[in-house]
């Protein structure tokens, strides 16, 4: 069974492309996605949902691009 994990990890812009790239490659396909954060490969299956989250406040602002699937045995 998985353990509780929260992770924000930062890249380079150049990074951050080549992740974008290989993930919208992968949707397009209807393709499986595989990437690592922080020492551990995480493969998020072509049925995740996708969702995007915006928050405002304090001074701040924040943008996430999700995806939410069902971990299976």
């Amino acid at each position: 069974m998985a353990t509780h994990r929260d992770v924000t990890k930062s890249y380079s812009d150049s990074q951050h492309i080549e992740k974008l790239e290989r993930l919208v490659a992968c949707m397009k396909e209807g393709k499986a996605f595989e990437i690592q954060v922080d020492n551990e490969r995480i493969r998020v299956p072509a049925r995740a949902e996708f969702s995007i989250e915006h928050e405002r406040g304090d001074g701040m602002e924040e943008l996430e691009f999700q995806f939410r699937w069902t971990i299976e045995d």
